[in-house]
């Protein structure tokens, strides 16, 4: 028997390459999403409609990247190209798109313009509150983000592989991005709105950075057949982006985000007596 038939067919040079495009396109969003922002500030003084379609726009960026973040380690996975340089280059794709881009977003738009728009004088003083928990989302998607990395070799199969540990930095970008997006990209004109604004923000900083579980969707194996109904219903959710992306996008960034507290909260109630952990909780061998 030739040996080369035996032997593992490696993937070819070029192979390597291919993922790093969507990452280069996560990226790429990321920075549009800063540009749209930084545009949509300096008109929201002088042209409300222009300043809110840059937010918007800025937001459906945000929601690409996430796409694209999905898309480059599931292609790295099923070509058998995964490498230490593209998780660490996917990482700092990630800080830009999901920490950077998602934080100047929401202060622009929830607060600064809010601000801008109201004349209220006790308003102003949320400027630096907001410029501080934005701030505090960036750092808390920067620690997600190490903290992914140090778990990442988890083998398949562990807890670790089939959940994430804390909200991931895309579920928390997208859901900013999702609540601006239903609006249009319109600011709210009561400075009330800010401190909920602040009160969210801090939470999904907080969730990211927490050990509430969520599932990784990595168990998903693509390559195996599927049942048709399985088929209906992801292409009835892709429709319903296409059609109504607002509300479905929403519905979906919401639902995930929230199934970490369920998690969270099942888990607290199914408790022993005694107050020993389920086995769920049990820390894996």
């Amino acid at each position: 028997m030739d040996s080369s038939e035996t032997r593992p067919q490696q993937p070819r040079r070029g192979a390597y390459v291919l993922p790093s495009f969507f990452t280069i396109a996560n990226v790429f969003c990321g920075f549009l999403a800063l540009t749209e922002t930084l545009r949509a500030s300096q008109l929201i003084a002088t042209d409300l409609a222009a300043a809110s379609g840059h937010f918007d726009a800025a937001a459906r960026a945000i929601g690409f990247a996430v796409l694209f973040d999905g898309l480059d380690g599931r292609l790295a996975r099923l070509m058998g190209t995964s490498s230490a340089f593209g998780k660490e280059f996917d990482s700092l794709a990630d800080t830009i798109s999901f920490g950077v881009a998602p934080a100047f977003l929401g202060l622009a738009w929830g607060v600064r313009s809010v601000l801008t728009l109201s004349a209220a004088a006790l308003a102003q003083h949320l400027t630096a509150i907001g410029w501080l928990i934005s701030f505090l989302f960036v750092i808390s998607a920067a620690a997600r983000l190490a903290r992914f990395n140090l778990q990442s070799s988890a083998p398949v199969g562990s807890p670790e592989r089939k959940f994430f540990v804390g909200l991931p930095t895309p579920a928390a970008a997208g859901l900013v991005a999702a609540i601006i997006h239903i609006y249009g990209g319109y600011p709210r004109a009561e400075w009330l709105w800010v401190p909920f604004w602040l009160l969210l923000l801090v939470a999904i900083g907080l969730l990211m950075v927490s050990n509430w579980r969520y599932y990784s969707f990595k168990e998903l194996d693509l390559r195996r057949k599927r049942k048709f109904a399985v088929v209906i219903f992801f292409g009835m959710i892709f429709a319903g982006i296409y059609f109504y992306s607002k509300p479905v996008l929403m519905a979906l960034a919401s639902t995930y985000v929230l199934s970490g507290v369920y998690l969270k909260l099942s888990q607290a109630l199914r408790r022993s007596p005694a107050g020993a952990p389920s086995p769920a909780e049990e820390p894996s061998a």
